[in-house]
């Protein structure tokens, strides 16, 4: 398959790009003892609402470049990113905390960051963990597990327009994971999603579009069946 630098699109109806996270020829390089070293080479697509958007590759394509650089953790070397969205960070296992800080004082300060209000998140938060006591007790405590539910209860009590996700979609046993579906996948099923996956089936069953990365280079499908077909040969 060849991983040219131009972009093959068949785009759906598109709704006005002021409400769409729109990445624009991204190219991101990045220093290496045997040189300069570019990760993504002309990365360009579109999301908006209600679309469910896959990046996918092997380990080191640049899935997770291309995610920090989404949310603005990570600036590009060239092109840019329009966020017509109100975006989420990137959600991935262990969050991103001060760890000295409580479960109780992150979510304090996140709601204050974002201008929500504080009792209303927190009950939500308190809820949806099911946490108890231990959202009292310093974050660095955690487990990866609790981690991963507080950040996932937070990013879904902000109410985010696009969800970025990477690698993680449901964590904890499986009544928590039935969860976690329903609120982000059903409730939340009108919202923009972009999520760096490894599994195909995971694609095939929730995206509506998919990006394969190989070399720097991207080719996105708007058949997703296709895409995990190549993708399981990368």
């Amino acid at each position: 398959m060849n991983f040219a630098p131009r972009m093959e699109i068949e785009p759906p109806a598109r709704a006005n790009s002021a409400h769409r996270i729109q990445i624009i020829d991204v190219v991101k390089e990045f220093d290496a003892e045997t040189g300069r070293r570019r990760v993504l080479d002309g990365i360009s697509f579109e999301v908006g609402m209600g679309e469910r958007f896959a990046i996918m590759g092997r380990n080191g394509a640049g899935k997770s470049t291309l995610i920090k650089i989404i949310s603005g953790l990570l600036n590009p070397t060239s092109g840019k990113v329009v966020r017509g969205l109100k975006m989420s960070w990137p959600l991935a296992l262990g969050g991103g905390f001060e760890g000295s800080l409580t479960g109780y004082d992150n979510i304090r300060f996140i709601s204050r960051l974002y201008g929500v209000p504080f009792k209303e998140t927190y009950a939500y938060v308190e809820d949806f963990t099911e946490l108890g006591s231990q959202l009292h007790t310093s974050v660095k405590f955690y487990s990866d597990g609790m981690r991963m539910r507080l950040a996932f209860a937070l990013t879904l009590a902000i109410n985010f327009e696009c969800f970025l996700i990477d690698e993680v979609i449901l964590v904890g046993d499986k009544r928590f994971q039935d969860k976690c579906h329903r609120e982000i996948f059903e409730r939340r099923s009108h919202c923009a999603m972009i999520m760096a996956v490894h599994s195909p089936d995971i694609v095939k069953q929730y995206c509506t579009a998919a990006l394969v990365l190989k070399n720097g280079h991207g080719r996105i499908f708007t058949d997703v069946a296709l895409a995990t077909d190549i993708y399981v040969t990368l």
